[in-house]
Formats: structure tokens, sequence, C-alpha cells
């Protein structure tokens, strides 16, 4: 081979396991790693090594100068322990115990010198890597938990026989590799899947050697990370990188290398060895497999940097891990009496309340910090529970500081302590401190969102604390005004700008849109929009529907703009998001105004909405400190106070109705959720009022978290005069008091978005550029009989249906387009729509629609025509002869007939190959010749259709007139003819001799696998998987081949050409007989 492989075992699982090899893990051939779990490919966890390894790493300490051993028993009752995860009380319920146990250890009873007492047995040495054991192993088959089927990812690494990474490898040259690999970890997840190895492994990889991911247990697709080693100078990465080519190209010792390439990679050992006379560029799947799974990192990664969230288990991004090393090396420098703080801006939604809890963790567990008090300043109640979890492998309890005085106390003693509060009673004690505290072992890790409210450089803190470290947390960039001062406190740490995390996906862009209710103010509003609302009543229902709507005349202009905007967002929110999973949130400037659109929304009906608001004596928005709540506020707060009980379980209800139930489709709220509030599916705000600085930030990065089919998250904002899009895009005017460079990212402009449009329009249009007569739909589907055309059509065609639903949802397009263009733009989207549903029935392609899914479908219905659009189209099953004579009859052409019965055909052969690979490639081939002679014009539409129905129904059938008669009754015999015919056509030249042969050794290979496999006439269960029953075949046909046809007859047949025989008769027995 001269030239590279780009075989999945040649590109990417062989490299990855040399490179492990290399980084120390020990390499196990499926047949030991069979072995270490007594030869059951339900156990998970290598047994003896285990065993072995307990007794290794574990001591009990007596006295100071005595230590003991765990006993057999206890040892056993560590392994039971460990295997006996609580797969009935859910899958994140057992990985959150398998972590607990690798983490904190077992607690066991054992007495020493008659005294009995509890001592922690531990599975893995965390604070020595090197006594610790490592392996890898590959294709580890394991069965699933409702059927004796396995399952076999890649590879495997284990720490003490304990398996704690899950690798899936893929080719790169295949569509989507990474999406096939996470699909796969994905898949062997689920409840009918190997959940029981999943459970205890920490992290997963998907590699495909110039791209790979990586996630924890049942992390969603959409979820998975980017790794990025991050480099303190050029230096350090000078360093890494020379190490990391180093170690790519130093070769296996003789040992490894005989070991890894016996067997399954025997014969592929010269390539490696070629491979290697020469320089190896590292990968991008060396450099994750370097970044994650080198012994000491991956240790760390599994013991620090996994969380469990709210029933879900997260792991550490690159971002937040390298930031948590970064502040933990300035902070153990003590200066002037002080440890070096400061800021850290990583933009929002990229996981700052993870990092603070991991922070806190990481200082508690530092060693040389004795005593630290840690105090972890949010607004987040739900972070109270899951910091306490987090701080049992510390062996520290968490305080929840509910008073400023419980605050002081705990601030005051001597012992060191992990304590969690809000801002404001963070600051009361502040202030109610007499004496200044001095040590210089007190953390304070502040949420930085409500910093211009009590300002966590604020002089009093100075003067109350010292010498403590402050670390602040802020998504949004510092203000010039601000950064001198964080310059005192050690300066800004880190940054992780949107740009960066809309590249890393962690977050979605943002469209920013202007308008503005466009009211006459001679003319109620009513006037505007009783025509559009009105248009299918009767006469009499209009006249109903105005006199119950008169009331409106008495509206002053406040309330008109209210009711104009409420309409405007009840139809925004329909034609793009009613009816998908995907949520809205609008923010008035006033309670009042937040109850008076929620009133207006329900008489308009077309939205639902909740609101939520403080209580009417606590000042919010632009509300005056001195201004008396209106009785229409208080009715309303007394009306939620009845439905709740009290203002926290009101928000906690109206919360929770937003996140996890269908209405409301829009929560209005005034200050509330501009901070602190995460919901992947909220997709667009609606702002009417005037928000500045770096609350504006905020408030709008609430739409920017990720998730399914959200390609942006919009802004809508009415507040302001303007006239189209263009003027209102002036938010960076709102960003003046931040540096420019901070911000890049931060927004898309949507008339960028809208700009594109002619462009795509014309790219789709360039495909079909050959085609002379632009009416002749044939002309397009013979076009798009190419498959690379067809891709390139697919995927031109969904990137011009997303920026016309982008350009659809805009007042500017519509305003600033010429009302031809946008009808032509809809008709040819229409049409090509139309094409698109054609040519995937008639080639019967399986092509992903995740591109077309969700939004597409409702922008098709909502703005082009009332036809109904299919997204995704279920091929028809050839079986069924009924169902797919009706879809036949729908389509226009003999040709298109016959392509369509050719592509269905060639489907169900590829299905059904293995079962029959002779009867099934003669076929396929004939298939093939078929669709050659109609393209090269050697034969016409009617003889094509003919040939091609012949084809379907000799496969549909299975009948060969080729088959001998002796045959005919005995259908699995047929494919055993058909392989021999195959393997012995090159070496007997007389083909009645040929045939006669391959007959005969077809009934006797039948008849030696019938009396192996068959008990009472029924197949024997799981067969296949009996190597006692597969391997007595093998040898016994492979005897057969040797004594009564090579022998016998003096054929030229090597040992290798009759085990091939052997095992491909043995394969298709393993699918005929096994039903």
């Amino acid at each position: 081979m001269e030239t590279p492989s780009f075989k999945e075992d040649h590109i990417s699982q062989i490299p990855a396991l040399q490179l492990l090899q290399k980084l120390g893990y020990h390499y196990l051939s499926q047949e030991e790693a069979l072995q270490f779990r007594g030869n059951k490919t339900s156990n998970v966890i290598l047994d003896d090594i285990l065993r072995k390894q307990l007794k290794e790493i574990n001591s009990i300490k007596v006295t100071a100068t005595k230590t003991s051993i765990f006993t057999d028993e206890n040892i056993e009752k560590g392994i039971l322990a460990l295997k006996e995860l609580p797969m009935n009380e859910g899958y994140i319920s057992a990985c959150e115990t398998a972590y607990n146990l690798l983490t904190l250890g077992k607690a066991l009873e054992q007495s020493i010198d008659g005294d009995k007492k509890s001592f922690t047995l531990r599975y893995i040495d965390w604070e020595n890597p090197e006594n610790n054991l490592f392996h890898v192993t590959e294709e580890y088959s394991v069965m699933r938990s409702t059927s004796k089927e396995h399952y076999r990812p890649d590879l495997v690494l284990f720490i003490n026989g304990i398996p704690v990474c899950i690798i899936e490898c893929k080719r790169p040259d295949m569509k989507e590799p990474l999406r096939q690999a996470i699909s796969q970890h994905l898949r062997s997840q689920q409840e009918d899947g190997i959940r029981n190895l999943y459970a205890y492994s920490q992290v997963l990889l998907s590699i495909a050697t110039q791209e790979a991911s990586f996630a924890t247990n049942a992390t969603e697709e959409k979820f998975w990370s980017k790794w990025i080693e991050k480099f303190n100078s050029s230096e350090e990465e000078h360093i890494y990188k020379t190490k990391l080519q180093e170690l790519r190209n130093s070769p296996l010792s003789p040992e490894q290398k005989s070991k890894l390439f016996t067997d399954r990679f025997r014969y592929v050992r010269q390539y490696f060895d070629k491979l290697e006379k020469d320089n190896i560029l590292p990968s991008v799947q060396d450099e994750y497999l370097y970044g994650i799974c080198r012994k000491d990192r991956l240790m760390d990664i599994i013991y620090n940097f996994i969380i469990f969230d709210n029933g879900k288990k997260k792991v550490a991004r690159y971002q937040q891990f390298f930031v948590i090393k970064k502040t933990m090396k300035r902070l153990l420098n003590i200066e002037g009496g002080r440890r070096k703080g400061g800021v850290i801006w990583h933009t929002q939604g990229s996981g700052k309340s993870l990092t603070m809890v991991m922070l806190a963790q990481a200082i508690a567990m530092e060693k040389t910090i004795r005593n630290p008090k840690i105090i972890l300043v949010t607004d987040r109640t739900d972070l109270d529970d899951q910091i306490t979890k987090t701080f049992r492998k510390c062996g520290r309890f968490v305080e929840n500081a509910t008073t400023g005085q419980r605050l002081i106390d705990l601030l005051e003693s001597k012992s060191d302590a992990v304590v969690t509060t809000v801002i404001n009673k963070f600051a009361a004690a502040m202030n109610k401190i007499r004496k200044p505290l001095e040590s210089h072992d007190i953390f304070v890790l502040v949420d930085e969102g409500h910093r211009t409210q009590y300002g966590i450089f604020n002089i009093d803190m100075q003067k109350t604390l010292p010498n403590a470290c402050f670390i602040a947390m802020t998504g949004t960039p510092i203000f010039r005004k601000d950064k001198n001062t964080a310059y005192k406190f050690g300066g800004i740490i880190d940054s992780y700008t949107v740009d960066q995390a809309v590249t890393d996906k962690a977050v979605v862009p943002l469209l920013y849109e202007g308008r503005l209710p466009r009211l006459e103010v001679k003319a109620s509003p009513l006037d505007t929009f009783f025509d559009l609302v009105s248009e299918p009543f009767t006469e009499y229902q209009k006249a109903d529907f105005k006199r119950k709507f008169s009331q409106a005349d008495h509206l002053n202009s406040a309330e008109q703009k209210i009711y104009a905007t409420a309409w405007n967002i009840s139809l925004h929110f329909r034609d793009n998001w009613k009816g998908t999973p995907f949520k809205g949130q609008l923010v008035c400037d006033k309670k009042i105004n937040a109850i008076r659109y929620k009133e207006f929304l329900d008489e308009i009906k077309i939205v639902t909405s909740e609101v939520l608001i403080s209580p009417p004596d606590v000042r919010e928005g632009e509300e005056s400190a001195f201004e008396k709540s209106p009785e229409r506020v208080n009715r309303f707060w007394k009306k939620m106070m009845e439905e709740h009980g009290n203002p926290k379980t009101y928000e906690k209800n109206i919360i929770s109705r937003f996140k996890y139930q269908d209405d409301p489709e829009i929560i209005i709220v005034v200050d509330k959720l501009l901070t602190g509030f995460d919901e992947p599916r909220n997709v667009v705000m609606y702002l009417t009022r005037n928000l500045q600085d770096h609350k504006l930030l905020q408030a709008i990065a609430r739409v920017n978290r990720i998730a399914l089919d959200k390609e942006f998250g919009y802004i809508v904002d009415y507040y302001g005069i303007i006239e189209n899009l263009d003027a209102a895009l002036n938010l960076y005017s709102s960003c003046k008091e931040f540096d420019p460079e901070d911000l890049d990212g931060t927004l898309s402009n949507i008339t960028d978005e809208i700009a594109k449009l002619p462009q795509k329009h014309s790219e789709l249009w360039d495909i079909f550029k050959t085609i002379g007569n632009k009416l002749d739909a044939e002309a397009y589907q013979n076009l798009l009989r190419d498959e690379a055309i067809r891709v390139v059509f697919y995927e031109k065609l969904a990137t011009f249906a997303k920026s016309m639903k982008i350009a659809l949802s805009s007042i500017y397009f519509h305003r600033n387009t010429d009302e031809k263009l946008i009808a032509k733009y809809k008709n040819d989207l229409k049409m090509f729509m139309n094409l698109r549903m054609a040519v995937i029935a008639r080639y019967s392609d399986s092509i992903d629609y995740k591109q077309y899914e969700g939004q597409i479908q409702k922008l098709i219905d909502t703005h082009i025509s009332t036809d109904k659009v299919e997204v995704i189209t279920e091929l028809v099953n050839i079986f069924d002869q009924e169902k797919f004579q009706e879809e036949l009859e729908n389509t226009i052409g003999k040709a298109a007939k016959a392509d369509k019965i050719a592509t269905r055909t060639s489907k169900h052969i590829t299905e059904k190959m293995e079962e029959d690979p002779a009867f099934y490639k003669k076929f396929s081939q004939l298939l093939k010749e078929a669709i050659e002679d109609y393209e090269a014009q050697r034969i016409n539409e009617a003889q094509y259709l003919k040939k091609v129905r012949e084809i379907m129904g000799n496969v549909l059938d299975h009948t060969d007139t080729d088959i001998p008669e002796e045959l005919k009754s005995k259908d699995v015999a047929k494919a055993f003819f058909g392989l021999c015919l195959e393997s012995l056509n090159s070496k007997i030249q007389d083909p009645v001799v040929l045939r006669e042969l391959s007959t005969r050794a077809a009934v006797c290979i039948d008849e030696i696998i019938i009396k192996s496999v068959f008990d009472q006439g029924k197949p024997i269960i799981d067969w296949p998987y009996k190597t006692n029953i597969t391997g007595k075949l093998l040898i016994e046909i492979g005897d057969y081949l040797i004594d009564e046809i090579r022998d016998k007859y003096h054929l030229d047949l090597s040992f290798g050409e009759l085990d091939e025989i052997a095992n491909k008769c043995v394969d298709v027995a393993k699918i005929r007989y096994n039903r």
C-alpha cells in the first residue's frame, strides 16, 4: 500500500491504541479482557485486576506507626458494592452512585484488635496516580440489557479494572463522522443498550482523526464539547506540542507491537511499519487523546471536574478547566499579605455557575491552604444542593447563610467554612462587621450579575476584608471605568468571549431587529387591526365584534401602543414559533404595563402568557421609588397570592410552567429573569423598555443558549422611534462604555443574513444552468440522477430555506424588498421543495433531514402556500406491493417508475446481501447493467422499466433460473451454492463439473450446519454466539472441503481460501438459521 488507508481501523482505531500505549496504558486483547471479566459479556469490570488493586492501594491506619489490611471478605464486599448499582432508580442515579463510590470510596466495618470501626475502601488512589493500573482494550463486547445481542464500543479505558472512558472511532471520509460516533454513544446509553458499562464511564470521546468531541453520561448531542489546550506562554505551547510530536513518532516496544498486531490486526502490520519510517504529524485525534486521556489529566478531570446538577451529569468544558487551573496558580502566591484574585470574564451561557462551584472545590481541596473560608455569593438557590453534594468529597459541610448575622458568625469563627449566601446578605454583613477580618485565607467568589447594585469592588468590602481574595465572575465585558479597579484585585484572570463561544457552539448567535408600532393619533389602533382580524367573519359577526371592542375608544395613547405591540408580538410569535417547542420573553418597563400586556395577549388569544413580577411594594424597572402601586397591580398580586400562596412559590410555579409545560408560550417580566435565568428553548426576547450597558447584554443573553433546532436567538426591540432595521440596529451605541474588541461577535446583524439571500438563491439556480427548458420537470430530475449533484442541491436548498425563514420574519425585508422579488423567492422555494420531494421519492435517498426539520416546515406552511410539505419522506416497503403500486401511480413517466423500482430494489439488495451474497451480487450487477444501458440509450424507457421489474420480481421472490433443481426446495443451501460457485469459478474450467461440485458442496455444508445447530427441529438459542458450536462448524466444513473437494479433485485451493469459504457459509447460517 503506497497511499494512506482510510479504513476505520487503520486511520483512527489503531493509531489511538498506539498513542494510548505510549501514554502508559497496557493493551489487553479482546480475549484477555474477556478472561479478566470471568468470560461473561454481561460483566463489565475486570474483576481480577480490581481485586488485586484493592489490596495494593488500600491499608488501614491503626495508629501512627501501625497499619493493617482489609480482609478478603471486605474486599469482596467492596467489589459487590461497585457492581450493584441502582439501575432501577434511573440511569443518572446509577451514574451518580458509581461516581461517588469511585471518588469517595466505600465505608466498611472491620475489627482491629477486637475494636470494630468503619474504614474507607478506595477504588482508585487519587493522590498517587502511579499506584493505579491503566488498561485499554478494543471492540469491548457487552451484552445488551434486554436481549442476548451485543454492542461493541471501539475502545475502553480502565483504571484498576474499572471502565472509566469509552471512545468511538470513525473514519474521517464518511459523512458527518462525529455525529455518527455521538449517535452510537447515545444509542448505547438507551434503556435497551449497555448502560451497565456506561454507568461507570466518566468521560466519553468521539474521534475521527481530524475532528473530535467529548462529553459525559447522557449528554445530548448539542452539548458535546470541543477541547482546546490553553497555554500561559508561547514557550509553554512549544514544549507541549514538541512533546506530543515526539510521542506520536516514538515507536512501540517490540513486545507492544507484537501483541497489538496479533490476530485481528496482523494483516496490517506491514502498513504501520512502513508508516513509522518517516515523520508523522499529530492529528486532532491525537490532541484530544493526549489532552484528555493521559493518565494524570484523565484522573484530574474525573475527580475535580465532574458535577451532578439538577439531575444531569456535567463535565467541565475546556475554558472552565483551564481558568480554574490558572486561578489556582495565581491565588497560591501571597504578596503583601494577600492572595491575588481578579475577574473571570466568561460570556453568558458558558457555564459560569459551574465554574464557580468547581473553583471553590479546588480551593477547599488545596492542601497548602489551611482552614479556608470560602464564600459563594450567588442568586441561584438551586446551586445550594449541588454545592453541598460537590463538597462531600472534600469532607466539608456546606452552610447556607440566610442572614447577615449568620454569615458574620461563620467569618469570625476560627474553623474553616464553605458558605453560600445571596448578594444582599453579603453586603449587609460587610456593613455590620466592626473589626476588619485580616486573614488571607478568606475567599469570596461572587456572581457579578449584581455588581452595579452593590459593587464587588466596593470600598467598604476592602476595609472589612482587607486581605481577602476576591474572585468575580462576569458574563459581560468589563467597563473601562472598572478596569483600573479590577486590576487592584489582580486584574483580568481569563476571558472567554461570545465570539469564541459561538465558534465552539457553546451558544447561538443573536439576531437583532428594531420594530415600532405605527400609530395614527387620530384613529384607534383597533381600526388598523380590525380588517385583519375580522376578515373570516360574516357581516353580523363583524358588527358584533366591533361592538364588543367599542370600549377601546376610551383607551389612552399608552394603552393603544401596548395593544398594537401586543398584536404584533402575537402575530410574530405565531408565524415563527407557535407549535414548536420554543418560548419567548417579553420585557416591560413597569409592573402595570406587564399586566396590561398580559390582559391584551389574553384578549387576542393567539399566544398564551404569564406575568412574573415582584411584590407591589418592591420597586422594579422604571418605577419611581415614591410611586404608589396602581390598584390594578394590587389586584393582580392578590390574585397571584391566592393562587400560589406566597411570592417564592409564585415565582417557582411560573418558571416551572414556562420551562416544563407547553403553556405559557411567553413569559412577561420587568426586572426578573433578566440575569441568571437559563431556559434553552427561550428563543426570542421582545423588548418594550430601555436597557443600557451590561444589563442589556445580560438580558439578551437569555436567548443565546443552545437547543435542538435553534440556530439563532432573536431580539425584537419595540423601544424608540425607528423606521427600519438599519436605523434601529444601533445597539452598539448602548455599549460605548465597553472596549470594542470585547464586543466582537456579540450580535449578528439581521441585514447581513438578508443580504446573503440573493447569492444563496443564485447558487441554487446555478445547479440547473445546463437545463435548456426551465419548464421541463423531467429535465430537473434527470440532472439530479447524479448523487453528487443531489447532495449539493439538498445543501444549497437548506441554506436558502433557512435564510428565507429569517428574512420573512423581518419587517426590514418586507419594507425594503420589491414584492415581485419576494414572490419569486417564495415561488422558487416552493418549486424546489416539491422537486426535492420528487427526487427523494424517485431515487430513494436516505439523507440527513435534520436541516429540514422543525421551523423549516413552519416556514413553508406559513409563508409559501397551504400545501402540506412533509419534511421526512418515509420510504415505502417494497414488500408491501399494494402501497408500492399506489406510489408508482403517482409518479409520471416510465423512466421515473423504473428509477424508483431500481433504487428500492438496490436498497433491498444491500440490506439482504449477507443472507445470500452470491445471489444478491448477481442481481445487483444485473440492475447496474440495466441502468447503464438506459443511460447510454442502448434501451428505451419501456425496455428499462421491463428489465428492472423482472429483476425486482426475482429479488423479491428469491428466484434464480441458474439454481440446480435439487436445491429448489433448500433456500439456505442455495446461498451456499452461490458462495461455492463464486469461490471455485477460477479453479474449475469445466462449467458442468463446477456446477456439480458446487451443488454437492452446498448440500453437504447445509447438512453439516443443520446437524450442529438444530435441536429437535429448532435452532439452538444463541448458537451464533457460542464458540464451541461455531468453531466446530468451521473445522468440519474445512475438513469436508479439503477431503471431498480439494484433494479428491486435485484443486489448487490454499488453506486461506478454504477458510474463507467456510467462514462465509457460517456467516450466512448465523443469519438464516437464527430466526
